[in-house]
């Protein structure tokens, strides 16, 4: 069987070479990376978020096929230990209550303290818009993102 090459989490993987075959399914089939979750399957849960190439996407709608020269890292390569102030700080305002869609969110989240240090109330609920948490967990989230931002800007210096 024909396989593809992609860079998952830092780490070079092959895969069956289906380019028609959704990324979801690639990691927690193939891959057995069963961080990102399946919510809807249609792109607007939010549970599988991942980042391609350091923006927030959809598994569920990623094609294998898209992926090509692209590196992908989910929930499992955010970081060693939930040492990634995003995780630390989820871990610290006690966000989970279920916890399914959290993969997603943090996700999201760290994308966006990628490009924002320090993110507003507005963008981060445009950052985090079609993340649904079924447990209503919305305001923790929104604290814990400004938490990490405050640490990220506190740890480098930045002020903006």
């Amino acid at each position: 069987m024909a396989t593809t090459e992609i860079n998952v989490n830092g780490v070079r993987r092959e895969v069956p070479n289906d380019p028609r075959m959704p990324l979801l399914w690639v990691l927690r089939d193939v891959l057995r990376l069963t961080g990102t979750k399946y919510g809807c399957g249609i792109g607007v849960c939010g549970a599988c978020t991942v980042h391609v190439d350091g923006k927030a996407v959809r598994a569920c709608q990623t094609l294998l096929g898209s992926l090509v020269g692209e590196k992908v890292v989910t929930i499992e390569g955010l970081a060693a230990n939930r040492a990634h102030p995003i995780q630390q700080a989820w871990i610290a305002e006690d966000v989970p209550q279920c916890g399914y869609c959290q993969s997603g969110q943090i996700m999201s989240a760290a994308a966006l303290l990628a490009v924002e240090s320090s993110p507003t109330d507005s963008q981060i609920d445009e950052a985090m818009n079609g993340n649904l948490c079924r447990c209503g967990t919305y305001l923790r989230i929104r604290r814990a993102i400004k938490r990490a931002a405050h640490a990220t800007r506190d740890s480098s210096g930045d002020r903006k």
